[in-house]
């Protein structure tokens, strides 16, 4: 079976941060992580659900960190954050995106933003269906 790959989307930006994040769901996902990774291609990125915080004990390289509450909303990011390190714990977090370096900085997230995580083939849908009900207020 075939590990199914998500998109982010910074609706709050309008920008796309990731067409590629993996879910890390499971227990052992959880713990794995990116360890035996050498680096993420500048597309991908590891979504960790559910987790107030991450480690990158044995990961080769350093990531950016978004951690996400229950609504996909920006809580906390950190960038550039090395390897062999624990990562803070936010009691707040319901989920942490480890993506690539300069993720952060290209898309501009910040706390507050809230982000759409979909399947590849959802997006544009979810996309349309959002601009429709915007549409839909203003008149």
């Amino acid at each position: 079976m075939e590990t199914p790959t998500y998109c982010v989307y910074n609706q709050t930006r309008e920008s796309f941060l990731s067409m590629g994040v993996t879910p890390a769901d499971t227990t052992f996902a959880r713990l794995k992580g990116l360890i035996g990774r050498v680096k993420l291609k500048p597309d991908e990125g590891l979504w960790v659900v559910p987790s107030s915080g991450v480690h990158t004990w044995g990961v080769l390289f350093p990531v950016d960190l978004i951690y996400l509450d229950e609504n996909h909303r920006v809580i906390c990011v950190v960038e550039h954050f090395p390897s062999f390190r624990i990562a803070p714990l936010k009691v707040q977090a319901a989920s942490v995106l480890e993506l690539p370096t300069h993720t952060i900085y290209s898309s501009h997230t910040q706390p507050g933003d809230e982000l759409l995580i979909c399947a590849a083939g959802e997006i544009e849908a979810r996309l349309n269906q959002q601009a429709a009900c915007l549409v839909g207020q203003a008149k």
